[in-house]
């Protein structure tokens, strides 16, 4: 997927500066200019992961396997845990309970608008190649869903989430490559974390390597994401509307490379530290505020380079482009 050549937005009224790679604007998107640039531009379902998930060989679930669907727990449950590839249909409600175990090689996808995860999670536990599509995650009695123990090449994309217990989408122990993209997180508190805890660098060093990427974080409160240990991780042309106490959140010698991002109403776009871990580092560059709180980054130059080809969209842009593509019944 390509992107229009990311640019800083002219024209904005007088209150608006330029510093840091930031652009401020009064109002909902500033300038007549700003307005003009905010018809969604990138397209809003990729057939393939950007970012991470295309990396280490890519991702590709269950293509090439058995395609079923399936309407209650048992058939789900069944499919997903199954060795082998599958693309598992999902129309209509499936209740679990508890935290389910998905096998590798899986594709998950919701049918149109009818694919419903609720009561339980899906964890993604040491394993490889699982894409994750088009569902709704509602009352999860842990997370939604858990990427853990060295599971690499995952990609989590259209879903609606809402309403766990826990983090909506965690990714922790070592898991690697891994995109995060188009999905709309709600009504919900711990969103999404990256590094379970201050002690695990023996493991997650070198890993938890996420990118992303035009999600809509819409009135949840903290972690999108919150990272330990990870360089880089990639938060790129995200939109964050009334976050409630933060918005991206490096940590932990963390390095965080937040890029034409559109906040509005954050009034902390970027943590350097929260509870009681140490301090992380960010690099920003290009992002969009409006009627929000200033950028805050640190030891820029010891983010890591992003390793893989892309082209940010303008950040003013991200808005319009996000609202009409993130969720699901997009794709």
């Amino acid at each position: 997927m390509t992107y229009p050549k990311a640019r800083t937005v002219l024209g904005l009224a007088a209150a608006a500066v330029v510093a840091a790679g930031v652009t401020v604007a009064t109002g909902s998107y500033g300038s007549a200019e700003a307005q003009q640039d905010a018809a969604p531009v990138a397209v809003a379902a990729e057939s393939s992961p950007v970012g991470y998930a295309s990396q280490n060989g890519g991702t590709t679930g269950g293509a090439g396997g058995t395609t079923v669907t399936v309407t209650n727990a048992s058939q789900f449950l069944q499919y997903a845990q199954a060795s082998g590839r599958y693309v598992i249909q999902v129309n209509g409600t499936i209740s679990l309970s508890g935290m389910q175990d998905v096998a590798s090689d899986k594709t998950i996808i919701g049918v149109g608008t009818n694919g419903r995860i609720t009561g339980g999670g899906l964890d993604i536990d040491g394993v490889r190649n699982v894409i994750i599509r088009n569902l709704t995650f509602t009352g999860a009695g842990d997370d939604a869903i858990n990427v853990q123990d060295g599971s690499t090449n995952i990609w989590i994309d259209h879903n609606d989430l809402s309403d766990a217990s826990d983090g909506l989408v965690d990714i922790k122990r070592g898991s690697d490559f891994i995109t995060v993209s188009w999905n709309r997180f709600h009504d919900h508190d711990k969103t999404s974390l990256v590094g379970h805890s201050d002690d695990n660098g023996s493991q997650d060093q070198g890993h938890l390597r996420v990118t992303y990427v035009h999600n809509w974080f819409q009135g949840t409160n903290q972690r999108h994401p919150r990272v330990r240990f990870a360089n880089p991780v990639h938060v790129l042309n995200n939109y964050y509307s009334n976050i409630g106490s933060y918005g991206a959140a490096s940590t932990t010698n963390a390095g965080v490379f937040v890029e034409n991002n559109y906040f509005e109403n954050v009034s902390r776009p970027t943590s350097i530290q929260e509870g009681s871990s140490p301090e992380g580092n960010i690099r920003a560059s290009g992002n969009y505020l409006v009627n929000s709180g200033s950028i805050v980054t640190r030891n820029p130059g010891s983010v890591a380079a992003i390793p893989y080809s892309y082209t940010a969209e303008n950040a003013a842009n991200v808005k319009a482009t996000v609202t009409a593509g993130a969720g699901v019944g997009k794709i």
